[in-house]
């Protein structure tokens, strides 16, 4: 590789990082532990709720922010996960992940190297397991129906799967523990397809794109690899009609089709955003825009999702909406009217989606410690 390329590359992936502290904010500072969260379901544009988390090396926990009708937020408290965080950033996406109903909300602890459930209440959250990850380091999570599989970057890295209980209790499931295409590989996220039956990983440091195909008993297969179109893979989320929308933090985004045999194919590949290392990626529910944070573009980039798959930014520089150096995470609410950003401040900026795809400004809620990671929004 190119020197000045793989030094290029080198500065996207510590961008994507996320973990320099920010001036006048202690990394490990103490949040409110215990206070209730306000209900989270929601419909239209009934209220909801905003988590993050503060992956502290003191004692993780989930911060919660209430969400109005009209997307804006207020502080509502946090709660503990029981283990502990890194204290800087994960580099990945997901390390907070909502069940498709709302019931259940799974965090993870990558400095106790375990995962927590919690049952998302009328009277907010309670934690109702904690369990090993199966691995080292956990950085990301997914869930479909009963089945959580999280994502261990630590050691050799794996996949490993978990079933859910009705009392929320995680348990491990037999032979589920998958490798990554190698060590070292840099995975950022695993998530399920729409429909369950596959688990995709993003590899930063090999470009790959690992799917694993899942039985009905929720036991992953080995993983077939496939090229990312461009990169540096790192967030990536799914439309209805199951195409794949890719970040990938050497300036540009992609978009697959998942075919019945799990093979992926390109419909759009490496779309510049004109913006510097997007790293993390959503998809509204209709499927007709995905958005990507931009860490050193200090933006969100919006696209347009045609029918087939293909991507088109919606402003031809890249920049939907400014947000600020530091740009780290993005979340959905629930019914896609609202478009939640974590900044590099370690406050959540909200914005309002517009029929065209654009952003307008909500409200932006601060005081988190410098060591939050994560989002998921109802």
């Amino acid at each position: 590789m190119n020197k000045f390329l793989a030094l290029g590359t080198l500065v996207m992936l510590a961008a994507c990082s996320h973990d320099n502290n920010v001036t006048g904010i202690a990394a490990d500072r103490a949040v409110d532990v215990g206070v209730s969260a306000p209900p989270v379901a929601a419909a239209a544009d009934a209220p909801g709720a905003v988590f993050a988390l503060t992956n502290q090396v003191a004692g993780n926990s989930v911060a919660t922010f209430a969400r109005a009708a009209d997307g804006s937020l207020t502080w509502a408290g946090s709660v503990a996960t029981g283990g502990t965080g890194a204290g800087s950033g994960l580099g990945s996406q997901g390390a907070l992940a909502l069940s498709d109903d709302g019931r259940w909300l799974f965090a993870v602890n990558a400095g106790s190297n375990d995962i927590s459930a919690f049952r998302v209440g009328a009277n907010g959250l309670t934690l109702t397991s904690r369990v090993a990850s199966g691995g080292v380091r956990p950085i990301s999570l997914t869930v479909h129906g009963d089945f959580v599989y999280v994502l261990n970057a630590g050691g050799n890295g794996n996949i490993s799967g978990f079933t859910i209980g009705g009392d929320g209790a995680l348990t491990a499931i037999t032979g589920s523990t998958r490798s990554l295409s190698g060590s070292a590989v840099g995975p950022a996220q695993v998530a399920f397809s729409p429909d369950g039956r596959r688990l995709i990983v993003t590899e930063k440091s090999t470009n790959r794109l690992d799917v694993y195909a899942v039985g009905d008993d929720g036991v992953a297969s080995a993983a077939t690899a496939s090229s990312s179109a461009g990169g540096t893979p790192f967030g990536f989320s799914f439309g209805h009609r199951g195409e794949l929308f890719v970040s990938e933090a050497t300036g540009s985004a992609s978009s697959y089709v998942i075919g019945n045999a799990g093979q992926l194919s390109t419909a759009s590949g490496a779309v510049l955003t004109h913006q510097g290392a997007p790293c993390w990626a959503v998809v509204t529910k209709n499927g007709k825009f995905g958005y990507t944070a931009n860490a050193q573009g200090g933006s969100i980039s919006g696209f347009a999702i045609a029918p087939d798959g293909s991507i088109a930014l919606i402003d031809a520089d890249g920049r939907t909406v400014v947000v600020g150096p530091g740009n780290i995470d993005l979340a959905l609410s629930d019914n896609s009217r609202y478009l939640y950003e974590l900044n590099g401040n370690r406050s959540i900026s909200g914005f309002r989606i517009e029929a065209d795809g654009h952003l307008n400004a909500v409200n932006n809620v601060a005081g988190l410690p410098a060591s939050t990671v994560g989002l998921a929004a109802r």
